[in-house]
């Protein structure tokens, strides 16, 4: 199953969904929280991995944050997927865009239980970074893409 940006609707709606049901929904979030200002922008690339029914498996969005750094967000992976390898390929597909950018590096915000996930793949953390919802300690990460 190949990483796609999502363009139909069923897509997008898939998307957002599972944005929403890892990312904000656990912590009593509303619906619609999920979404940010930027994600229309023509410089933001989305990344999707559905399964064959159309429902989303792993998600993840890159930015430019400057002319060099790219910063990845809204990475999450369906629950009952996690440890497949999911979160990986989306990762690797926005890293890849952010190289076709000419981006040189990559930042995050991870929350503390997936710091890990992201050493293995060649991030360090920075600096504790902030608590989001007053109990998710995250911390920055970097990747140099050189």
């Amino acid at each position: 199953m190949p990483v796609i940006a999502p363009h139909t609707p069923d897509e997008w709606a898939a998307y957002y969904r599972l944005r929403y049901e890892v990312l904000r929904q656990p912590w009593g979030q509303p619906a619609g929280s999920e979404h940010a200002d930027d994600d229309a922008a023509p410089t933001t690339t989305h990344a999707l991995l559905l399964s064959p029914e159309g429902h989303a498996m792993a998600v993840g969005r890159l930015h430019p944050a400057s002319p060099t750094q790219g910063q990845v967000r809204f990475m999450a992976v369906a629950p009952h997927q996690q440890g497949q390898g999911l979160g990986r390929q989306v990762l690797t597909y926005l890293e890849a865009a952010a190289r076709t950018q000419g981006l040189e590096e990559v930042v995050l915000h991870s929350r503390q239980n997936a710091v890990p996930f992201y050493q293995r793949l060649g991030y360090a953390v920075v600096a504790p970074s902030h608590i989001l919802f007053g109990t998710i300690p995250h911390f920055l990460m970097r990747k140099s893409l050189a």
